[in-house]
């Protein structure tokens, strides 16, 4: 999957106590903005992706799990680009800047297994233009359809697409861990809570009277967004694709933004490509969707939790 020229992205994952991280490296003057749009985030600098902060941009993103133990990834990422003089120019030197988000993968593997600064420096090591999908990084340990308990639960995961409009490439690399379903093109359940042999969509199992889970044991999740371009954009229009490519969050995943789920949605455009903003926002909802369908269909199973193929395999 080709990446806008100069951005890279690097994965380092614990397989066995299922959690990782995943970072996006961004070429010098990349214009960075970002929205926060679920009511459990974690995050870390989103404040430096409002247009109304003074930063152009950041020179990295750190996507972890781990839940909030997991923003710890982003000080190796710092420290790595601090020793390679790559920052935000201040008076006093560089200061490198790295916003970071974070899922809730913790039941699904080790609780005490979380990425640290260690693991942001080794995803920054292994950052390459060819990225690994599915059950790697910062996906290793998701999931999604989790109204119905961790025995209905599906696998989640990385996710990558990409297209092109007016010369320009618009790529979205996708983590998918979110309380609701993916849903397909077609509209029907890609992957979700499954129950009897067959999905089971979240708003439906609602209406028929399955309580929503209180506070204490609701399922927190998250789906995080990274959209990459080579169009040129000031931070204001950047930060009008992220809201854009929201709404591609809100086609695959359903329901999407809700309060267990920490969405946000950060854009990157190095700014190579002269093109109208406007295809570049009405692109990036439609790829959104697809890097988040790819998440599930890369996905491989691990025990307690069967991928989309593992349910289609059990089903036919």
């Amino acid at each position: 999957m080709e990446l806008p020229e100069g951005i890279t992205i690097g994965h380092w994952s614990d397989h066995d106590g299922m959690t990782g991280c995943t970072v996006v490296l961004a070429p010098e003057g990349t214009v960075a903005a970002g929205e926060v749009r679920g009511g459990g985030p974690g995050t870390r600098e989103s404040d430096l992706l409002s247009p109304a902060s003074n930063a152009p941009g950041v020179q990295a993103v750190a996507f972890a799990g781990g839940s909030a133990y997991g923003l710890a990834a982003a000080d190796g990422v710092v420290s790595w680009l601090d020793e390679r003089g790559v920052g935000y120019a201040t008076p006093a030197g560089i200061v490198p800047l790295v916003a970071g988000a974070i899922v809730y993968d913790l039941p699904l593997g080790d609780p005490k297994a979380r990425p640290g600064a260690a693991a942001g420096r080794a995803a920054c090591e292994a950052a390459a233009r060819e990225v690994e999908r599915g059950t790697v990084g910062a996906g290793t340990g998701a999931s999604v359809g989790k109204v119905l308990g961790h025995e209905h639960w599906t696998k989640g995961g990385v996710g990558l697409a990409g297209d092109e409009i007016a010369s320009a490439r618009v790529s979205v690399l996708a983590v998918v861990n979110a309380v609701g379903e993916v849903v397909a093109e077609d509209g029907s359940v890609l992957a979700g809570a499954w129950r009897d042999g067959a999905y089971v969509r979240t708003v439906d199992m609602l209406k028929a009277g399955v309580a929503p889970p209180a506070a204490a044991a609701a399922p927190r999740s998250t789906t995080l967004v990274c959209v990459m371009t080579d169009a040129r954009l000031t931070k204001t229009q950047a930060w009008l694709v992220a809201r854009a490519a929201s709404a591609g969050v809100g086609r695959a995943v359903q329901p999407s933004a809700t309060a267990w789920d920490g969405d946000v949605v950060y854009c990157l455009a190095t700014g190579a490509v002269e093109t109208e903003p406007f295809g570049i926002s009405a692109l990036a909802a439609d790829v959104t969707a697809a890097a988040i369908r790819d998440g599930v269909r890369q996905a491989t199973g691990v025990p307690g939790c069967p991928s989309v193929a593992d349910r289609a395999a059990s089903s036919g």
